[in-house]
């Protein structure tokens, strides 16, 4: 879902796009989109929270750039019924908190988000309560079903409801103290209750379309993540001055995983740490020079496509998978959008 728009829409291929959405809608069970799809005769698994939610980003974006109003009434009771299963509950604890309208995720045992590596039994990061960019996707969502109910002639109070009950909500993610985002609040793995670990999730409360955030707080979450977690090839998953940072990847099976969100650089969050800069700076050029080591980048590793990982230390040697999905597409995603803002 994350690759989808840059991998179909910016290539100029919304037939292909129509087709995955409309696959992936027959298997959403108890308001989830799957995660993976195993070997034949076995069941899809079921364990991510995020997943889901950016299928609601990814239509989003379909419909901004086809308008076929056909699907969008194919998919909205889907949508609808998905929205009902997040607030009534789903699996692995998964459901909007009545108290703050923020949306709630995980248990022992159990990796729900992006960053997913698990070792054994052990989830190296659990982020068990409620994240940061599930939180913005949410928010998100809601905003999108908005948008949706009134292209449909439907009523749209509910959505618009729960949109502002997540925007203000989303207020309590701000550290103050050290002016940027908690990247997990009400986390019973945290001493405080929030986990204050910078990490680049908070960047989706600036690049997505809908923010809670105000211009400042954009403008610091911005600039602690390019100060701290900015590479030539994507962001780091966690700021070297951090516990637990590792700053390569490297090892076998077990040091690896251990590293996989710890400090290792993912070349996909390039893409929204641009969008994000554009949004705040308001500067083409200069967002776009982010995305210009990708350049050399594509000619150095596997050839004429774009590298999974990096290392979070100089000189960010390329790793993991040699041709990413969703890095290839983030980066075609903003590279269109910012040239577009760029006249060209």
């Amino acid at each position: 879902m994350i690759a989808l728009p840059g991998l179909c829409l910016t290539t100029g291929r919304p037939w292909l796009a129509r087709n995955i959405l409309r696959t992936f809608s027959r298997f959403v069970s108890e308001g989830m989109l799957p995660n993976r799809f195993p070997s034949a005769g076995e069941a899809p698994v079921y364990n991510t929270v995020d997943a889901t939610l950016w299928y609601f980003e990814a239509v989003r974006q379909y419909f901004e750039a086809t308008s076929d109003i056909g699907l969008l009434h194919e998919l909205f009771p889907l949508l609808d019924r998905i929205v009902d299963a997040h607030l009534g509950g789903t699996r692995y604890h998964i459901q909007i908190d009545p108290g703050d309208g923020l949306l709630f995720a995980g248990e022992p045992g159990v990796q729900l988000t992006w960053m997913d590596a698990k070792v054994g039994g052990r989830v190296v990061t659990a982020r068990i309560g409620k994240p940061v960019e599930v939180n913005a996707l949410w928010l998100n969502a809601a905003a999108s079903m908005s948008r949706f109910a009134q292209t449909l002639g439907r009523n749209a109070v509910r959505y618009e409801t729960l949109a502002d009950r997540a925007r203000s909500g989303f207020a309590r993610f701000w550290n103050s103290e050290k002016q940027f985002c908690f990247d997990v609040i009400d986390s019973p793995g945290s001493p405080e209750g929030n986990d204050a670990a910078l990490r680049p999730n908070q960047i989706f409360a600036v690049s997505l379309p809908e923010t809670a955030l105000t211009e400042e707080q954009q403008r610091a979450v911005v600039d602690v993540c390019a100060r701290e977690l900015l590479t030539s090839f994507g962001l780091r998953s966690l700021a070297r001055n951090e516990p637990g940072y590792r700053g390569h990847y490297e090892g076998g099976l077990v040091q690896r995983d251990d590293a996989y969100h710890q400090g290792t650089v993912w070349g996909w969050l390039i893409g929204p740490f641009a969008l994000a800069h554009s949004r705040v700076y308001k500067n083409a050029d200069e967002a776009m020079s982010f995305l210009n080591p990708m350049l050399g980048q594509i000619h150095a590793a596997g050839l004429g496509t774009a590298s999974e990982i990096f290392d979070g230390d100089p000189p960010f040697t390329p790793n993991g998978c040699i041709a990413q999905a969703w890095t290839v597409g983030e980066i075609l995603r903003a590279w269109r959008v910012i040239s577009e803002a760029r006249g060209r």
